[in-house]
């Protein structure tokens, strides 16, 4: 199959619509069940890339969550600790790597991730399709898939669920193209590899970069070699916690960032695992219950218009004290920009949320101010001179 043809392009008044191999070859993919659309190709195939490349660099299984073109989370296959289970409604469950890794992905940032397309880097097997069973979710991209697991994935969306195989030794042309305003636009792939050496240049006072850092650090900038810029990625134990992407400003992007990250780690403070949450409410709306909890002030958290929606009584307040301790004891998180920092401001926000480790091209006017900064919070820096813009 050279072509798929498509319902239509990124809005339904785009057709006709396809997906094609300009050079009249053989398309990679194989759908076995459901119509992806063009969208769900984006996410998939640039998806795939991710967790590809998250595989090769770290020798661990890989998963991503992506979002209109860009990863919500992304993650490799490191056990889950008996919190994280809850907090990723893993509880009970069977846990391969594969499993963990797509669980961390998804709960890396759980609102923005409903309805994501998945990526995984190794044979989809039963334990990843029961992880995914009960996720809201447009689709699935793997090499493979388990007997068992494309029976329990085909049964989602009454029978309608968006199963895509790829063929991982499919490699593509060196050069690319795409059309914008009717004028084609040519490039080399960026085929960059992303390792350990990237990771030598040492700048900051401290130099003091422990295995665990290095991987974080690889996860980071391979996930922004594949998120709309301007981005940035916090990681903590081999998942990202917090992506910044798609914003003008690189501060913005920080704090993006930093706010999920937060988000993610205040998702285990005890008060919100004992919150009283009803139980009629469903996976997606207990999250957006402790999204709301979480961003609400005490005042909007008690009023009986808000916490009759989603609690059994009204829950005690996490204040901003508490808040405060918590985010605080939150450190040795890793942090990648796939551009140089122009302002020491967007360090004084990653700080906050716990960064002690970063990498990013460097190449400011403002570097030695940057470096300071990161000197101030006793961090440690690498530049890598590798700008990983993706548009």
């Amino acid at each position: 199959m050279n072509e798929f043809k498509l319902k239509y392009g990124c809005n339904p008044n785009q057709s006709p619509s396809r997906i094609f191999m300009a050079s009249g070859g053989v398309l990679p993919i194989e759908v076995l069940n459901g119509k992806p659309g063009y969208i769900n190709f984006l996410d998939a195939l640039n998806g795939w890339q991710l967790v590809r490349e998250l595989r090769a660099a770290t020798g661990l299984p890989a998963a991503a969550s992506f979002k209109h073109v860009s990863p919500a989370g992304a993650a490799v296959g490191l056990p889950l600790t008996d919190v994280l289970k809850k907090v990723y409604w893993a509880e009970g469950l069977e846990l391969s790597p594969l499993a963990c890794a797509y669980a961390r992905a998804r709960g890396a940032d759980r609102m923005s991730a409903f309805g994501d397309w998945i990526a995984l880097s190794d044979v989809c097997d039963a334990a990843t399709a029961r992880v995914i069973q009960h996720e809201v979710s447009d689709g699935v991209i793997a090499p493979g898939y388990d007997d068992d697991a494309f029976e329990i994935l085909k049964s989602k969306r009454r029978g309608e669920y968006n199963i895509v195989q790829i063929d991982p030794a499919y490699e593509p042309a060196a050069l690319e193209r795409k059309q914008v305003f009717g004028i084609t636009f040519e490039q080399g792939q960026n085929d960059v590899k992303i390792d350990t050496t990237l990771l030598r240049k040492l700048v900051t006072k401290r130099t003091e970069l422990p295995e665990s850092a290095k991987r974080d650090l690889l996860i980071s900038l391979i996930t922004l070699k594949y998120t709309q810029s301007n981005s940035v990625c916090f990681v903590k134990d081999g998942q990202c916690i917090g992506v910044g992407a798609g914003q003008q400003s690189r501060i913005h992007c920080t704090r993006m960032a930093g706010d999920k990250a937060d988000v993610w780690h205040l998702r285990q403070h005890p008060k919100v695992l004992a919150l009283p949450l009803r139980n009629d409410l469903g996976r997606a709306n207990t999250d957006n219950a402790i999204d709301v909890y979480l961003s609400a002030t005490p005042q909007d958290v008690l009023a009986d218009d808000v916490w009759q929606n989603f609690f059994t009584q009204k829950p005690e307040p996490l204040t901003a004290d508490e808040r405060a301790e918590y985010l605080n004891s939150l450190s040795g998180v890793s942090l990648g920009s796939d551009a140089f920092f122009p302002f020491g401001d967007n360090l004084e926000r990653a700080a906050r949320s716990g960064v002690s480790y970063i990498a990013q091209p460097g190449g400011s006017i403002r570097d030695d101010l940057v470096i300071e900064t990161a000197d101030k919070y006793g961090m440690v820096m690498a530049f890598t001179g590798l700008r990983l813009f993706h548009h």
